[in-house]
């Protein structure tokens, strides 16, 4: 882990703001990178800060429950941020206890609103050291509405096992402009190839320091979100629209397969990244600002790849504040919102043409319902199964009807989780 016996207070201060940011809404993480107590620390202490916020994150529901056990009643939430860093430091960081303790100690000390609550925050760290917490059970690490859904849609056990996978820090996932780079890449990066082709390396730090970064070779792409573009087996020249493109690693796999690509999403910032990765590798596709359900241009598509708008929750190996900021009103509400942009995209589908609807989403609705629902209101579309192990898919995550329910168990090391459904228009 990180050596952080020299970092001192406004990393610490820092990894507060991004946790307390996570916990309040969505895109919380993202936004406390902006502001200066993050952006104005030296690049280790960036480092250190972010760390140490998603170790927070990542075992909140343990943490909480071994508070709780501790605590008479809930102090301050601003107290409780201390806490919960203190405990992430001493029992998952592998800072010594001393400095555990004393750090988060003078964090209370250093604000007026947290100054009363020192002895509090000495005496209950303290407590922990003497009665370490239990800080992996699967049970805790899950907030129990989520658990309760999993359980529900895929079976205890599997949803105890994605559960497990809350508490580990994921690898990184590679997708390469060209295959036939794969074992000079696994070499150079010190990766696996996983099927499908993807690189998964350990490799810690600045992605942009990694070999043939600089020369466009690959770019960063969960296994699991790089299959839904391997889906639809675009050919070289053939019009593929990618709606809802940003970040861009779909896009990325579209116009590196030779396929004439334009990719819509309604954030020009977004899309800003898009361009640049475009331009990083040496690609090419149509930008288009615009939302996607109501974007103007009467264009048809031999293929159309729609990764809808979701709650996410799939992403939460790598994101685990979304866990915590998901509420259960969210699925409903994000539900009509996939509808209406599937059935936009539907337009856009030439006679023959496909079309590829994922979500990186573990809940059944925004995923196997919102198919059967397109189907019955579009019933010149079929259902196109995929076959065992296509795309570099997990043989288990193949469902009866051949959609694609990725579950972040099925691969070993984990993997996002996704729904995908490859469909095709009648001629």
């Amino acid at each position: 882990m990180t050596e952080d016996r020299d970092i001192g207070l406004p990393a610490r201060r820092a990894a507060i703001d991004i946790l307390s940011s996570a916990l309040a809404r969505r895109a919380g993480v993202d936004e406390a990178l902006t502001r200066p107590a993050f952006r104005n620390l030296e690049p280790r202490d960036r480092g250190f800060a972010m760390a140490l916020a998603m170790a927070t994150l990542r075992r909140l529901g343990p943490i909480e429950r071994a508070l709780e056990a501790r605590l008479a009643k809930p102090p301050p939430e601003g107290v409780l941020n201390i806490l919960r860093i203190g405990v992430t430091q001493a029992f998952v960081m592998g800072t010594p206890a001393f400095a555990a303790v004393t750090t988060s100690v003078d964090l209370a000390a250093s604000h007026s609103s947290t100054r009363a609550f020192k002895g509090l925050v000495n005496g209950v760290l303290r407590g922990l050291l003497r009665e370490p917490p239990k800080l992996d059970d699967p049970e805790a690490l899950c907030p129990p509405w989520l658990l309760a859904r999993w359980s529900a849609a895929f079976g205890g056990e599997a949803a105890l096992a994605m559960a497990a996978l809350i508490a580990d820090e994921p690898a990184t996932d590679l997708s390469l402009k060209s295959s036939a780079e794969a074992g000079r890449l696994a070499a150079e990066l010190e990766a696996q190839v996983l099927d499908g082709g993807t690189l998964r390396t350990a490799r810690k730090g600045d992605v942009a320091a990694w070999p043939a970064y600089g020369e466009g070779a690959w770019w960063v792409q969960d296994a699991s979100a790089a299959i839904p573009a391997r889906l639809l087996d675009v050919q070289p020249g053939e019009s593929v629209l990618d709606l809802c493109a940003a970040p861009g690693g779909k896009t990325l796999q579209l116009a590196a397969a030779g396929a004439q690509v334009v990719a819509v999403d309604r954030s020009a910032a977004r899309l800003t990244r898009v361009q640049e990765n475009l331009d990083r590798m040496g690609l090419a596709a149509e930008i288009v600002t615009a939302d996607a359900g109501d974007w103007a241009d009467e264009r048809t598509f031999d293929a159309v790849l729609l990764d809808a708008p979701c709650s996410a929750t799939g992403t939460y190996r790598r994101h685990p504040d979304v866990l915590w900021a998901a509420r259960p009103s969210d699925v409903a509400a994000l539900a009509g919102v996939q509808s209406r942009l599937l059935d936009s995209a539907a337009r856009r589908v030439k006679p023959g043409g496909r079309l590829v609807y994922c979500v990186c989403s573990l809940e059944p609705e925004e995923g196997e319902a919102q198919v059967a629902a397109f189907l019955s209101r579009h019933p010149r579309f079929r259902i196109v199964p995929a076959q065992a192990g296509e795309a570099g898919a997990p043989a288990q995550s193949l469902l009866a009807d051949g959609t694609l329910r990725l579950l972040p168990h099925h691969r070993p090391g984990g993997q996002d989780g996704f729904y995908a459904a490859r469909l095709q228009r009648e001629i």
